[in-house]
């Protein structure tokens, strides 16, 4: 399996977008990082790569990963325009955008966008809408124990020990948690036009859940799903909010065959 990393110019150089490619032949996906920033989906991206006939593109939001964030961009909806750029400055068709947490959000809002050169979406443990009743836990107070807690089904298995950080960790994660702050908003991880929007999306959509999610719990994934016109919903048992982290073999059969059933070229598989 190949891995390469290389830097998108858009805007006439005004936004530069790290974008790593996992895998060589295969169905394009664009697979789009959460606050966690990309390592939170780069073991996924490779093994996606490795065990189906996928090139997986992961960008990284800038401000994400020690990348630099122009002060203009300041909104989730803005950074999913610069993506549909993105893609086109790639030349790729017959895209499958997944999208976790709030690169699920960022899914949605390229849905909502639309472009041809996309397929499907898959939204996994989503956050971007308001569900009255069901809010997106605070968790920026959080330690990073508290937060491991709420985001696994089974949080003895994914200890961590911040005392083990370098410096250049610690202002890796640092960035991320301001730049995750910025694109969050004003309004608590949602934007409040989005579901309006979402009403008029053509695209087929899947919204994948970790039942054992309690950063935002699986009836907000419902309500998430009936935001958009025809969108399954899928409940995957025994997992978290990362089911990319917690249970990729389960996570891998769903995205696939939500996938292929919805691509214009269909590699057996």
């Amino acid at each position: 399996m190949i891995s390469t990393s290389h830097t998108v110019s858009l805007d006439e150089g005004d936004l530069d977008i790290t974008v790593d490619l996992h895998g060589e032949k295969g169905r394009p996906f664009l697979l789009l990082h959460g606050g966690g920033g990309p390592q939170t989906v780069t073991p996924f991206a490779e093994f996606l790569s490795e065990q189906r006939p996928a090139r997986v593109f992961v960008p990284i939001h800038p401000g994400f990963g020690g990348t630099v964030r122009p002060e203009w961009l300041t909104d989730v909806t803005t950074l999913a325009q610069a993506y549909i750029r993105l893609l086109d400055v790639l030349g790729l068709d017959d895209v499958t955008v997944v999208g976790n947490s709030i690169g699920g959000w960022l899914a949605a809002e390229l849905a909502a966008l639309g472009s041809d050169r996309i397929t499907s979406v898959i939204l996994i443990n989503a956050v971007g809408i308001e569900v009255p009743g069901h809010p997106v836990a605070d968790t920026f107070p959080l330690t990073p124990v508290e937060l491991s807690r709420l985001s696994f089904h089974d949080p003895s298995k994914f200890r961590f020990d911040p005392s083990s950080l370098s410096d250049e960790q610690r202002a890796v994660m640092a960035g991320n948690r301001g730049a995750l702050q910025v694109y969050a908003g004003p309004d608590a991880m949602a934007d409040p036009t989005l579901r309006e929007r979402l009403a008029k999306t053509t695209v087929p959509a899947l919204v994948a859940w970790g039942e054992s999610d309690q950063v935002v719990d699986a009836d907000y994934g419902r309500a998430y799903a009936a935001a958009i016109p025809g969108a399954r919903f899928h409940l995957l048992p025994r997992t978290g909010h990362m089911p990319q982290v917690e249970s990729p073999e389960q996570l891998l059969s769903v995205i696939w065959e939500f996938a292929n059933s919805h691509a214009t070229d269909r590699p057996a598989g």
